[in-house]
């Protein structure tokens, strides 16, 4: 079994605080086919492109003209822990240990529209392309055009030898969308997170990209390997709920709670 989470736009760009094994993305060559399309747009594409600030735009056009291989601890990060924000808040990949790390190696996936999808421990340089983005190559006029079935392929071949190949989607749809259910060997089922607040089970976005997170932490600590263990979830009080839920999508539910710490 494989779970999947989304990238986050903040970075954590400081060294790594330990001593790794890192590996290498596995997509590399197709994000160096994507990079020759994204090199050659200026500040002010790239502003229009992602909607984002002059200020931003120029960063990212540094980082794609700096963009280089090999890969080395020394021009880049372990995904797991380069990523930051509040899906990985709830991982703190920081503090699993070496054996969890090594366990979620061939259990845990980050979707890229970069790298398409990394492990844990690959090494990326920092960017920021989400996979949303209209950015036309020969392959069509989107990201998702671009990584067409590969990103699938990819996962198929990381699930071979699981006795349960599910895809545990606890990424957003933007990026759960790059990996069509048909196309699995395993097929997907989905997680949601939903806080009970005046009677009724509602998505809170922040909240939720925080419990992907933590559900992703569970799932290394207690080694769940099997669709039917995703049911016994219950960090932060979060609980399956059989009533809400359907074999594509298991939601899970709590009681509000407004003070600070709710998470």
């Amino acid at each position: 079994m494989l779970a999947v989470l989304s990238p986050a736009k903040s970075l954590d760009l400081e060294p790594s605080p330990r001593d790794l094994a890192p590996t290498q993305p596995a997509l590399l060559d197709e994000t160096l086919t994507l990079m020759k399309t994204a090199r050659r747009l200026k500040p002010a594409d790239l502003k229009a492109l992602m909607k984002i600030s002059d200020n931003l735009a120029e960063l990212n056009h540094e980082r794609f003209q700096s963009f280089s291989t090999p890969f080395t601890p020394d021009n880049a990060k372990p995904a797991a822990l380069m990523f930051a924000g509040d899906t990985y808040a709830g991982l703190k990949a920081t503090e699993l240990d070496d054996e969890q790390l090594t366990w979620a190696q061939d259990h845990l996936g980050i979707l890229s529209g970069l790298y398409g999808i990394v492990r844990p421990l690959d090494l990326i340089q920092p960017y920021r392309l989400e996979m949303g983005t209209r950015l036309a190559t020969r392959r069509g006029n989107n990201l998702y055009a671009f990584w067409g079935d590969r990103i699938a392929k990819r996962i198929n071949a990381m699930t071979e030898g699981h006795a349960d190949r599910t895809l545990v989607v606890l990424a957003s749809n933007e990026y759960a969308k790059a990996v069509p259910p048909k196309a699995l060997a395993g097929g997907a089922v989905t997680m949601a997170f939903k806080e009970i607040k005046d009677g009724a089970p509602r998505v809170i976005g922040l909240v939720a990209k925080r419990a992907r997170g933590m559900m992703a932490r569970w799932m290394i600590e207690q080694r769940v390997d099997r669709r039917e263990g995703l049911k016994d979830f219950d960090v932060a009080d979060y609980a399956y709920r059989p009533d809400l839920s359907s074999d594509q999508e298991y939601v899970f539910t709590r009681a509000w709670r407004t003070a600070a710490g709710f998470v």
